[in-house]
């Protein structure tokens, strides 16, 4: 009759099983039993595999304890790569949040089993459940936009930025949220900026050459282009050996106007090469004052001499001081600690590429500077462009 179904016990499946062996046609046995030749030929498949265990009621295998150990086992190693995979995708630093836990199961219901989730990251399903039928409200819709966009901004400038620039760019791109909020939401994503290391001394001071006192007196605010100038020598590390970077940086708006690169430290190739670039960057006036460290390319007669044909006054840091040219210093602080340290080193002529783009378009051009109020070289000078056609 439609709608019954029959049910074999252990002892029929191991009858049947018995008697297929003894007879050469198994589909007319199976006709016999009253059964379909396709289950006949699992039942022998069975016995095949598990012997007398086979038929232990409900289509379930029963398994010798040997067998049941090895199978714990697998799911508790199976249990284990799934917390370690959870885990892994939902990196601790983005959890600390209840809410950025839910938001975390729900991205992933289609990845990882949700009673799983919800165990690992020590929440009750029915919390989950309850939050998610309920809706985000409209505050937790914004953190998580805030969320995102930190994000994105994060490794759209490669890292390089901590929360007071994402701050900045964020208001440029017209969200309103303090740095304070924009701080506490990098901390719980886990994002900071890259870190810092310590720089090797280039500056070779022992030498016979005239220096001069320092008459910048780190005073490094200018309110005018071409009134103050500082520069500065560091070495680069490349797979071929040592490059040579001397910038030239205007303190007014902070802008590289002058750079150059070289595999020698020759005045030639560092000081006078930069030089070249600047003057033909920005003009000059007598009287303005070109700040540098006590090193032989500077202070050497064929460098100086073409200073004093400019009428530029010079000035040097006090010997062993860095804070006197702080901010060429910190340029190359954050050359370094922005594109070259925890990257593999390149060849000479890759470096090059990489640099040029690094001043040219990444910090001239883009990058937002805390000496002018986390505006970008371009911002500030339209700005101030802007209030003078006011006025």
């Amino acid at each position: 009759m439609k709608g019954i179904k029959n049910h074999y016990d252990a002892s029929f499946k191991l009858r049947a099983v018995e008697l297929s062996y003894e007879r050469s046609n198994i589909s007319e046995l199976a006709r016999e039993l009253g059964i379909k030749a396709s289950l006949l030929y699992k039942w022998r498949k069975d016995y095949q595999e598990y012997g007398s265990n086979s038929f232990p009621g409900k289509g379930n295998l029963k398994l010798t304890p040997e067998q049941e150990r090895i199978v714990e086992l697998e799911r508790k190693l199976k249990d284990a790569e799934l917390e370690r995979d959870i885990l892994k995708k939902g990196n601790q630093h983005f959890l600390q949040e209840r809410s950025m836990k839910y938001r975390f199961i729900k991205n992933h219901e289609c990845q990882f089993p949700i009673e799983k989730m919800c165990i690992i990251l020590k929440i009750h399903s029915s919390s989950y459940y309850k939050w998610k039928n309920k809706g985000c409200s409209n505050r937790l819709l914004r953190k998580n936009l805030m969320l995102d966009k930190i994000k994105y901004l994060y490794f759209k400038f490669k890292q390089r930025y901590g929360s007071p620039r994402i701050h900045s760019e964020l208001n440029a791109l017209g969200y309103r949220i303090s740095v304070k909020t924009v701080a506490k939401y990098m901390q719980e994503l886990g994002l900071r900026s890259k870190l810092s290391k310590k720089f090797r001394v280039t500056t070779d001071s022992k030498h016979n050459y005239l220096t001069v006192n320092n008459l910048l007196n780190r005073d490094f605010y200018a309110s005018k282009p071409s009134m103050k100038w500082v520069s500065d020598i560091t070495y680069i590390q490349t797979q071929e050996g040592f490059l040579y970077l001397t910038t030239i940086i205007d303190l007014y708006d902070r802008k590289v106007i002058g750079w150059s690169l070289s595999n020698t430290m020759s005045t030639e190739d560092t000081t006078l090469s930069a030089w070249r670039m600047a003057i033909k960057n920005r003009s000059i006036k007598k009287g303005m004052l070109f700040h540098s460290d006590r090193g032989i390319q500077y202070a050497s007669k064929k460098f100086a001499n073409t200073l004093d044909s400019y009428g530029v006054i010079r000035s040097m840091s006090r010997k062993g001081n860095c804070w006197d040219n702080a901010v060429a210093e910190s340029f190359f602080k954050s050359l370094k600690t922005e594109m070259i340290y925890g990257n593999k080193l390149i060849t000479r002529e890759k470096m090059k590429k990489q640099i040029f783009q690094y001043i040219e378009i990444w910090y001239n051009r883009n990058r937002r500077h805390k000496a002018l109020n986390y505006k970008t070289i371009f911002e500030f000078n339209n700005n101030l462009q802007f209030l003078k056609n006011v006025a």
